[in-house]
């Protein structure tokens, strides 16, 4: 397994593809960030942070069935490893405990 930190847009990925199921393949990713986060990123971005996910050992993939509305292409899905799993939680709990060591009067929320 390469690196195991998460970058940011891996981490939107990642998340993304833990929320889609069984139906998370790049186009329904990269259809549910610019639904959900309001990003607009092209598909060899999505490609290329599916398959680095999958090379840290966040996710798995296989080959669904072939279509003939896809010209006979086999879509690859992708899930979350227990792996990627602990990755988010792990996330998630720092930015939080970061969160806390804010000091409440430095800033106030607009």
């Amino acid at each position: 397994m390469k690196g195991t930190n998460l970058g940011e847009f891996e981490e939107l990925v990642l998340l993304t593809v833990a929320s889609l199921g069984t139906e998370a393949y790049a186009v329904s990713v990269k259809s549910s960030i610019a639904e959900h986060a309001n990003r607009i990123v092209n598909i060899s971005a999505i490609h290329s942070s599916l398959y680095r996910l999958e090379d840290k050992g966040f996710l798995t993939s296989e080959f669904g069935g072939a279509t003939s509305k896809r010209g006979g292409k086999q879509k690859r899905y992708f899930r979350i490893t227990n792996t990627g799993l602990v990755a988010l939680q792990q996330s998630k709990d720092l930015k939080q405990q970061l969160w806390k060591t804010i000091p409440q009067l430095s800033f106030q929320l607009v």
